[in-house]
């Protein structure tokens, strides 16, 4: 299945040797959460750097740096001096885009994003009085609305190159019933969208389970490859 998703070439485990991505996973989650991802594109020959940090421990302003960095710094270990490429899942997007939005990287190669908060999350708003809301989400989640904390909206255009992909499936209908449809239960797929995006595609998975989706690792490796998506589909850039 996986490969009915991209080319139909055999894995070059050598191919993409000097190169390396970093996968940076969402609010609340573990590098477990990408790790089918990194088996994926280490298949596909790439070096991978599946980057644990403390997201519900500190701000994006400090969850930015150390988990870039950790990324950065493991790529170096594995001998990696081509280009450096990021695959993100939710506020991971987030923090890429912090980091670099007054850093420059000449290594810096493409970033996927999977369901990332861009203009924030309605969702945020809605629930962050909640009982529970900051010991589940931490100091981060407050800034992943639409409000006066929020960073998303604070940052400009991403400088590099860029992808989206975004689902529109919901397995939680409660927070589904916040947010404008579609949404993937945690946030709006117009909410997933940024000025200067490469190209974006629409999955029919939701929010806890794409970044372990079959389709989605097609259709990152595509962009990884050739920064556009497989063309076995038409592309929903201007939806």
């Amino acid at each position: 299945m996986l490969a009915a998703c991209g080319s139909d070439d055999a894995p070059n485990p050598k191919q993409h040797a000097r190169e390396c991505i970093v996968l940076l996973h969402g609010l609340t989650r573990s590098s477990l959460a990408m790790e089918r991802m990194k088996w994926f594109l280490e298949e596909n020959g790439y070096n991978v750097a599946n980057i644990d940090y403390p997201s519900r421990e500190h701000k994006i302003e400090a969850l930015a740096p150390i988990a870039v960095e950790a990324g950065l710094e493991q790529c170096a270990a594995m001998n990696s001096n081509g280009r450096i490429h990021f695959v993100t899942h939710s506020l991971g997007g987030i923090l890429v885009r912090y980091y670099f939005s007054d850093r420059d990287l000449p290594s810096l190669g493409r970033v996927v994003m999977l369901g990332p908060p861009n203009q924030g999350s309605k969702a945020v708003d809605e629930m962050q009085s909640l009982p529970g809301f900051e010991w589940l989400n931490g100091p981060a989640g407050y800034q992943l609305g639409k409000g006066p904390e929020s960073i998303p909206l604070q940052l400009g255009p991403p400088t590099f190159e860029f992808a989206v992909i975004a689902g529109d499936e919901s397995i939680d209908p409660v927070t589904s019933a916040i947010l404008d449809d579609p949404d993937d239960g945690r946030v709006s797929v117009s909410d997933t969208k940024l000025s200067g995006m490469n190209d974006f595609r629409l999955v029919g998975v939701s929010h806890a389970f794409m970044m372990q989706n079959s389709e989605v690792f097609g259709l990152v490796r595509d962009f990884l490859e050739t920064g556009q998506f497989s063309s076995s589909e038409e592309s929903t850039l201007d939806d």
